[in-house]
């Protein structure tokens, strides 16, 4: 029996113990959700229990395969009648479709897919009689009481299932106990043995005691946060004190959202090190990979990824749950997941176009799993501030800065230049006056070279380069020094609390969650709400004696033309650098009306179309099936996949899931489409490691293949 193996090398975990894992998790999932946990027991044993037949253990032994597919969930059908008639519409919605959509798969090895090929019946039950008896066996040491039966029987099982899932998936709606099995699957899978250890301190509403804290210095501290309303909108200057007021409002688990990838690294920090005291054995994930995409048979298959199941904090960016509205692989996990839970939208002014409607559609979907949200913005047009009211309704609590508070937040001002070489006398001087130096660019290949342009110039001063695009691990290194707090969250002298001179090179990233604050900022033009943000790292340390005292920053004058503006509109910008008054200091009390100018009209894109939850209530997929490929792909350009160096593969394929996050790179699909990929963790991307360096990060230009390792290519 210990032979039956259900995960291959590196973890070679037998079959029982996968059973095992998945039924602890998936009983947890189903009494914390409120469903039948016998019920979900006998899914979770089920649902692998195919195989066990010698085909599955074949291949996974690397014993050869036969040409024809096979799907182990399949032989896991012949074995429903084990459990009681009333669960056969739960058992069959957690068997059918754990792994592949029921039809329409992308690689077409749907249940209803393979109908249309060989008879798959016939290669799927095998030779019962030789095979069967282990499985029954198996079943029996697990607790199931079970009295084998033969292959007609399994043949009726089977037809059964057809049957049903032809029926399902005429059905408009998704369902709960597919949702729930993978979730659980995915928890057993990534956490084998520590499985029921990790289910101990899922499901945890954490102690938001510390954020009851309160300050002269932060004037939302001392706003009231009891309320009987569900939803919150607050909007106010950075460093008043939106994170702690946002918490304040929570009840329950937390998802929290920023808008990119790189910034919720610092925000996971910096959650995890408040709450830790008051919440010793937290369990905080951060979501990193946007998404794993897998080809087959020629089409691209884009699955949401949501580590784990049930923590106590989640910190993700909308992409990861805008998979939830165009119903990708695995959406009903993470709905699951999300019901009834608390959900922070931070900074959400910094959205724009796509961006924004799919944000939207999100708090439409959120209201629907009667999630509470609470909004927090810097900055928001008052067209998009209107229309998410519209959307909340009117059980939201609404809190702004007066007029006198704002006045206490202006903090720089503003020189607006033609180019770096045009700053670099400023940033000479700052440099001999011990001066901390932050340079913006909007795209990462310029942040890139204006990095490499400064070290040449400045060989004697410390300088770091910071974007989305190294090695995770990487990154973690690189922000720990640009913060400069040691493992106690004290100054080490480092970047952000050196008293020398230093240069920070970095690109939007530093717009949002990261607690720094420099001495001088050079940056190019991004959208209005996007530079306020932006500003928010120069001066940011406020104390009696700064309020009222500014520092300066330069502002590169925009492109002239659309491509040179990307990733932003060019029209935007020309706004937001007209609107910017040269060689005055920025009013915070004058913001709203400059965002306004900026931002007179908003064209929200109407996403209705695409997504699978509409604003009526409706739900327009099958059951049973997801979409393979997501439209975000064509509509957004952010980097929605991660990639892994050559030279890395070998340690991603026989680590655990913690240490491969280290070694993956965030990326936009189309820049490694081209490339193999990896069959373990995420799926990423092989990129020669002639693209990488570790002080620059990822050089795009160099994914080719010429650049890979000869060597490497050969073992």
């Amino acid at each position: 029996m210990e032979n039956l193996l259900a995960k291959s090398a590196p973890e070679n975990t037998s079959l029982k113990d996968h059973l095992l894992h998945v039924s602890y998790a998936a009983k947890a999932f189903a009494n914390y959700l409120q469903m039948d946990e016998l019920v979900a027991f006998s899914g979770a044993i089920l649902h692998d229990i195919g195989k066990a037949h010698p085909e599955f253990q074949r291949r996974i032994k690397g014993n050869g395969r036969n040409s024809k597919v096979f799907r182990h969930e399949i032989s896991s059908l012949l074995f429903l009648s084990v459990f009681p008639e009333s669960a056969y519409s739960a058992l069959l919605d957690m068997v059918i479709a754990h792994h592949k959509s029921a039809k329409n798969d992308a690689g077409d090895k749907g249940l209803l897919d393979l109908e249309n090929g060989y008879d798959f019946i016939d290669f799927h039950v095998g030779q019962w009689d030789q095979w069967s008896p282990d499985a029954f066996k198996l079943i029996e040491d697990i607790g199931i009481q079970c009295t084998p039966f033969g292959e007609k029987e399994a043949r009726q099982n089977l037809s059964y299932a057809i049957s049903y899932c032809k029926k399902q998936t005429k059905i408009r709606g998704y369902a709960e106990w597919r949702g729930l099995l993978m979730g659980a699957d995915h928890f057993a899978s990534a956490l084998i043995n520590d499985t029921e250890e990790k289910l101990s301190k899922a499901f945890k509403t954490p102690n938001f005691s510390f954020y009851s804290r309160s300050h002269p210095l932060y004037p939302l501290s001392y706003k009231e946060t009891a309320s009987p309303k569900k939803h919150t909108l607050v909007v106010a200057s950075t460093g008043a004190g939106k994170t702690d007021y946002l918490f304040k409002r929570t009840k329950r688990r937390v998802f929290y959202t920023l808008p990119f990838q790189a910034s919720i690294n610092a925000m996971y920090k910096r959650v995890s090190t408040d709450l830790k005291p008051n919440n010793p054995e937290l369990d905080i994930r951060v979501l990193h990979s946007a998404s794993m995409v897998v080809r087959q048979n020629g089409k691209e298959e884009e699955s949401v990824l949501q580590p784990l199941f049930g923590s106590a904090i989640k910190i993700l960016t909308p992409h990861q749950l805008a998979a939830i509205a165009f119903g990708m692989k695995g959406y009903e996990a993470m709905l699951l997941d999300l019901k009834g839970c608390d959900f922070i939208l931070d900074e959400i002014h910094t959205y724009t176009g796509v961006s924004q409607a799919i944000v939207l559609k999100l708090v439409q979907i959120l209201k629907q799993m009667n999630c509470a949200i609470h909004i927090g913005t810097a900055t928001m047009p008052t067209k998009l501030y209107q229309k998410i009211v519209e959307e909340l309704g009117e059980d939201i609590l609404e809190e702004k800065l007066t007029q006198e508070e704002l006045d206490e937040f202006d903090r720089h001002t503003l020189y607006k230049i033609n180019s770096l070489e045009e700053s670099l006398p400023f940033i000479h001087q700052a440099i001999d006056e011990n001066k901390k130096v932050l340079v913006v660019y909007n795209r990462v290949a310029k942040a890139q070279d204006a990095y490499c342009h400064l070290k040449e110039i400045y060989p004697d001063t410390p300088i770091l380069l910071l974007h989305s695009r190294f090695k995770r691990g990487d990154r973690n290194y690189k922000e720990k020094q640009l913060l400069g707090l040691d493992e106690n969250g004290n100054p080490n002298g480092e970047f952000n609390t050196s008293t020398e001179a230093c240069i920070v090179v970095s690109t939007q990233i530093v717009e949002v969650s990261l607690d720094i604050s420099f001495d001088l900022m050079v940056t190019e033009t991004a959208p209005i709400d996007a530079l306020i943000q932006r500003f928010g790292r120069v001066n940011r340390i406020r104390t009696k004696d700064t309020i009222g005292k500014t520092k300066p920053i330069y502002i590169i004058v925009p492109p002239e033309n659309k491509i040179d503006a990307l990733p932003y509109d060019v029209e935007v910008l020309r706004r937001s650098y007209d609107v910017l008054e040269d060689s005055q200091i920025l009013k915070e009390r004058d913001l709203q009306g400059k965002i306004d100018y900026v931002f007179p009209e908003i064209d929200f894109m109407d996403i209705e179309e695409h997504a699978v939850f509409k604003s009526d209530g409706r739900i327009t997929i099958d059951r049973l099936t997801h979409r393979s490929k997501s439209i975000l792909f064509e509509l957004l350009e952010i980097d929605s996949v991660c990639c892994i160096c050559e030279g890395d593969l070998e340690m991603y394929e026989n680590t655990d899931f913690e240490k491969r996050m280290d070694l993956e790179i965030p990326v936009r699909y189309f820049a490694v489409k081209g490339m193999n990929q990896a069959q373990k963790g995420n799926k990423p991307f092989i990129i020669p490691d002639k693209a990488y360096d570790f002080d620059i990060g990822l050089d795009v230009k160099k994914i080719r293949e010429s650049n890979f390792d000869v060597t490497n290519q050969i073992l």
